[in-house]
């Protein structure tokens, strides 16, 4: 009798994995496996998807994944617009542990901080975004698609041809994604490109600029958002420099939860999320300056005298203690019409040149993931009707909603653009899932060289014996002393959980609790000058107006999202982790709008 071959327990358990996915009826055998000690999975590269660009299949790495019982009633799958980036080599990610291992931080100068347009997308280069190329009514729906995905083909082989994986950044490889972007740009009258004050210059393509104001000869509305996490004369400074570079830009600062200066910021609300009672979302700060560009844009062609309306009812009838709860403030108000279009970008309908049709002006919401999209439209609303997290891909296809009878929003899914900024910039920039980050060691190293994170939290050096004496820091012990301050251990050996660490590092910046702000070209020389300017007093002015001014606020101790150690929830936190959680006000140091420090608020006992 034949000796029996040895059965592992670990080929077992793949046995009754591969078994269940078959039960489910997934496509190709859709396999999960462990990539990191966090649990974070990898999906396989042969894995059939719904989306095009195909001959880059294993380029690229597909993140969050949803679960699928196969195509439903009308053929919607919940994975056709996932985030498709490349997929980083296995070397390249053990080269980056070392480095985080080895490489010792040194603070970087202020003028690091400043971004140039043109060093970050080189206008002219090849960092394009793709064109929806020509057709006519005599194409069929599958001679359309199949042009539109040679088209994109030859997109990615520029740009791939041109520059090498280390010098890109993260884009999106999916274009299912940026057929969204074309169906949004062809029935809009107006373009909002949204943008993160702390780093406009990431999320503002000249390409796309080019596009908008070139060849479709539309007004394009730079909106520079969550202006109360900077500081007044960075957002100034700001302003200036877009007016400079790009004079066609209508440019509106906008924040949909404002702050009140003079209220005294609490220490203990660094590590705690504070919810407000009542219709919090009517004291967004901009609704009136859109108003304003869009009156200017459209000049009488499209009576906005509804809107004007609606805001003067909004600040009439706000108030922040009225004791209703989010329950009633959903219901409050009139219904607002929401359109689902899933499947309007495949459909071959032509382009409206018809501006304003039917009296009623079409507003897109375009920009990178996090940037705050769905939050300004339930701002403008004045309560929430769209979702939003603080997830990258929450967005999954572009949905309509009139504002009044006269405006019409359209919330476009989130894209990355193609450009050479450094990829631990994107990950703090919240573009990529932290979640579902294989090595986030550099990330934290990246951020603690510009802003001194062991300081302001107060760690201990995990090998320094007297708490007083200097020592080198790299990012592993940064992860390692806020493991040991949080209590992070691994599931097995109780060991530190440096990745767990590393990602609640990383959350405490995307949410701006650790705030990092970048720079205009030549702010630090000027900084004084940007200080004292009349914009800055007023802005200042402008959100202690519009700011809560102290009411009251409800605050509920949470704890720090991070990803689990135990195999196998690493998909759940990155579902979960935002979701539903950026519509209401997260407490952050730096978004007081005070002249001090906002890191002096951290205590030795609050961190």
């Amino acid at each position: 009798m034949p000796r029996k071959k040895p059965f592992s327990v670990k080929q077992k358990k793949k046995q009754l994995q591969d078994k269940r996915e078959r039960k489910r009826g997934l496509q190709d055998g859709l396999r999960s496996s462990s990539n990191s000690r966090s649990g974070s999975r990898e999906r396989r590269e042969e894995q059939t998807d719904t989306s095009d660009g195909e001959s880059v299949t294993h380029h690229i790495r597909r993140l969050n994944q949803q679960p699928s019982q196969g195509l439903g009633p009308r053929g919607y799958d919940p994975n056709r617009y996932r985030l498709h980036f490349e997929r980083d080599s296995r070397e390249e990610v053990e080269k980056r542990k070392r480095a985080a291992r080895e490489q010792v931080l040194q603070p970087v100068s202020a003028e690091v901080l400043e971004l140039d347009i043109r060093e970050v997308y080189q206008p002219g280069s090849v960092l394009d975004f793709p064109r929806r190329p020509p057709w006519s009514y005599e194409m069929s729906k599958e001679q359309l698609m199949s042009q539109e995905e040679r088209s994109f083909q030859e997109y990615l082989g520029k740009i791939h041809g041109a520059y090498t994986s280390e010098k890109l950044s993260y884009f999106e490889h999916n274009l299912e994604t940026w057929r969204q972007l074309w169906r949004v740009l062809e029935m809009s009258d107006i373009v909002l490109l949204i943008t993160d004050i702390r780093h406009p210059v990431v999320n503002f393509p000249p390409a796309l600029y080019e596009y908008v104001t070139g060849e479709l000869g539309l007004a394009l509305v730079l909106v520079l958002n969550k202006v109360d996490l900077a500081p007044p004369a960075l957002v100034v400074a700001w302003k200036h420099y877009f007016h400079q570079h790009y004079p066609q830009l209508h440019i509106v600062l906008f924040t949909s939860f404002p702050r009140d200066p003079r209220t005294p910021q609490d220490p203990s609300s660094v590590l705690k999320k504070s919810r407000r009672r009542g219709r919090g979302w009517t004291r967004a700060l901009g609704p009136e300056q859109l108003l304003r560009a869009c009156e200017a844009i459209t000049v009488g062609k499209v009576d906005l005298s509804s809107w004007r309306e609606k805001i003067a009812r909004d600040v009439a009838g706000a108030t922040w203690g009225n004791g209703s709860g989010e329950e009633e403030e959903e219901e409050d108000g009139p219904a607002v019409l929401v359109e689902q279009q899933t499947d309007s970008a495949m459909e071959p309908t032509s382009p409206t040149r018809e501006h304003y049709k039917d009296g009623v002006v079409t507003i897109g919401c375009v920009g990178f993931p996090n940037v705050g999209k769905s939050s300004l439209i339930n701002g403008l609303v004045g309560r929430k009707v769209v979702s939003v997290s603080r997830t990258p891909g929450h967005t999954r296809y572009f949905q309509t909603y009139f504002l009044t009878p006269s405006v019409k929003l359209c919330d476009c899914p989130g894209l990355i653009f193609p450009s050479l900024l450094p990829r631990q910039l994107q990950v703090l920039a919240g573009i990529y899932p932290i979640a579902q980050i294989q090595e986030p060691y550099t990330a934290v190293g990246y951020l603690a060289s510009r802003i001194p994170v062991q300081a302001l939290l107060h760690l201990r050096h995990p090998e320094a014996e007297d708490p007083s004496a200097e020592h080198p820091w790299c990012a592993w012990d940064i992860c390692e002393a806020w493991a040991e301050k949080r209590g992070y251990k691994t599931a097995k050996a109780a060991r530190n959980d440096v990745y767990r660490a590393a990602n609640s590092l990383l959350r405490l910046a995307v949410d701006g609790r650790l705030s990092l702000c970048f720079h205009p070209p030549g702010y630090n020389e000027q900084k004084g000058t940007w200080e004292s300017h009349p914009e800055t007093t007023e802005l200042v002015v402008l959100q202690g107006r519009v700011g809560p001014s102290g009411d009251e606020e409800e605050e509920e101790e949470e704890e720090l999202s991070s990803s689990c150690e135990e195999e196998g929830e690493e998909d759940r936190d990155a579902d979960e982790e935002g979701e539903g959680d950026e519509d209401t006000p997260t407490s952050a140091p730096g978004s007081c709008l005070a002249a001090r420090n906002p890191y002096a608020l951290l205590g030795e006992d609050e961190c």
